[in-house]
């Protein structure tokens, strides 16, 4: 298998076998985000992708497989269909393809094109939400509206792929924190995907809204705001049935609790967080990452 740059994967696809189909990010342009800033983004030629499928066919049975890079959805339909149609010619085992998309990729496909590429294979698809909140959207720079956003998450579920989107805490600042809560939350229930992760904002050097912060044009919420952001989303989305995560490694508080069922018990531990402000009981700074 070859790679270039810089692999990153869902924690949930741990166990898939990653296969790299595009280098980088298509929009690249996130203004939080500091990943595939080191070249240009192309997608890879078939004799690449074709020669990696085969080398995957060659060893053991691979159940899962994940699609890199930041967005394997932009690749032209014809091509991705042959990609997915040499998955299955070769590859022993497969139970489900997964890939990240964005709402710009996903919206380029037709409703009928992202049921033939379910057909074949295409069973797990990862959309960034990050805020349900039209200002910070235009602000962070993420390439859709609220509406593409909600449109595009629907489109995978009806095509019955399973989505699961991210959050992202902390991105309106203290400035706008409650409208980013409330407005995430909106956006939530109106796509009423099958997973979320609430992940917790990290600002790193060399990115504009790192750049902002150290300006004073952004300033981050504290440790027990990002919580209240959490329990204002938890609180004020309705779901179907949706598992919800702040799991991972930059958050401060793990949560995993099946929505609605847990909602409320979930709302309560929060907000016992919040009350007692014991530092003891979060995860400490020097654990997070991103």
């Amino acid at each position: 298998m070859k790679y270039e740059g810089i692999i990153i994967r869902p924690p949930s696809e741990a166990d898939s076998l990653l296969l790299q189909v595009t280098v980088g990010c298509s929009h690249n342009r996130c203004t939080f985000c500091p990943t595939y800033k080191c070249g240009k983004f192309r997608i890879k030629t078939f004799a690449e992708i074709e020669e990696d499928i085969r080398e995957m066919g060659r060893g053991m049975s691979v159940h899962r497989i994940f699609l890199c890079d930041g967005d394997a959805m932009i690749i032209p339909q014809t091509r991705l269909l042959e990609i997915l149609a040499c998955i299955q010619e070769h590859v022993r085992g497969v139970d489900r393809i997964g890939t990240y998309a964005n709402a710009k990729s996903i919206l380029r496909k037709s409703p009928e094109d992202l049921a033939a590429l379910h057909s074949l294979g295409l069973r797990m698809v990862y959309m960034g939400v990050e805020t349900g909140n039209e200002e910070l959207l235009r602000t962070i720079a993420k390439g859709a509206n609220a509406a593409q956003l909600i449109e595009a998450g629907r489109r995978i579920k009806a095509a019955g792929m399973t989505l699961s989107v991210t959050i992202l805490l902390g991105i309106g600042g203290i400035e706008k924190g409650i409208e980013h809560a409330l407005d995430t939350a909106g956006i939530l229930t109106e796509i009423d995907p099958d997973f979320v992760g609430a992940l917790t904002l990290m600002l790193v050097p060399g990115t504009p809204l790192y750049d902002d912060y150290t300006h004073g044009r952004f300033v981050l919420p504290d440790t027990f705001g990002f919580l209240r952001e959490l329990a204002l989303i938890v609180q004020n989305s309705s779901f179907t049935n949706c598992f919800f995560t702040s799991n991972h490694a930059s958050n401060y508080l793990p949560v995993r609790a099946r929505l609605p069922l847990d909602k409320e018990k979930t709302v309560r531990m929060i907000e016992h967080v919040l009350e007692q402000r014991n530092p003891g009981t979060l995860r400490p700074e020097f654990l997070r990452a991103l």
